[in-house]
């Protein structure tokens, strides 16, 4: 099947990433619960703990990233009920032993109130949610040597996606991409793309969760690998 370049993009950037699977898998296996997966995409955890027998959930805001969730839950040969909503509101009519908010989700919301607000709602009792929020970012600009771009290939065409900057701002970080699609003939595309990551600590997140009645545990940490800053995931227990 021919993905979008909307879905190529999300695949190239995201779903290379491997090193939070095992951890993922494990808070499942200790939840013994239905999970709920939020910031879903293309499937990249909840997949992973379909094929280990778990039963999950896959929340999104974007219709065409659960689409290929879908798709290839049903090619693997795996359940996986998906859920089109927002991070920051959703209400659901079933309650899960496990929320995982991996890759720096909890991070891209302008707020989170609403979102520990409905965790706390679809949570069982006992329950835990689990976000992986980014250790700190290096700051670098276009002056630094670059880190290696991220690449993907779909019908012959290859996909760039090269960090060039990451930038410090008040309260978030800027994180700068430039995008480049190179054609079978060698023609060329380039656009720009830029994401921000609100700064949150695990204290505060922690403080934030305590006024929706979920209480902090001692945290997680996913290290570092040679692509990717290491992460926290902050522990919650409703």
């Amino acid at each position: 099947m021919t993905r979008s370049e909307h879905v190529v993009w999300h695949d190239v950037e995201c779903g290379g990433y491997e090193a939070d699977l095992e951890l993922w898998v494990e808070l499942a296996r200790a939840a013994a619960g239905p999970v709920l997966d939020v910031g879903a995409g293309t499937g990249r955890v909840s997949l992973r703990l379909a094929a280990a027998g778990f039963d999950v959930t896959a929340l999104d805001h974007d219709p065409e990233l659960l689409a290929v969730l879908s798709e290839r839950a049903a090619e693997a040969g795996v359940e996986v009920e998906t859920v089109l909503a927002d991070a920051a509101a959703f209400e659901l009519p079933r309650r899960f032993a496990l929320i995982a908010v991996p890759m720096q989700t909890l991070q891209l919301l302008d707020e989170r109130e609403g979102f520990f607000a409905s965790a706390r709602r679809a949570l069982l009792p006992g329950g835990l949610v689990a976000a992986a929020i980014a250790d700190a970012l290096e700051a670098f600009d276009e002056s630094a040597a670059l880190p290696l771009p991220d690449v993907g290939e779909e019908d012959g065409r290859r996909f760039l996606s090269q960090p060039v900057a990451v930038r410090e701002l008040p309260s978030a970080a800027r994180i700068e991409r430039i995008r480049q699609i190179i054609e079978p003939d060698g023609g060329r595309t380039s656009v720009d793309d830029v994401i921000e990551l609100r700064a949150v600590d695990a204290d505060a997140l922690a403080e934030q969760a305590r006024r929706h009645g979920l209480r902090a545990e001692p945290p997680l940490e996913i290290p570092p690998t040679g692509e990717h800053v290491g992460s926290t995931v902050v522990m919650l227990r409703g």
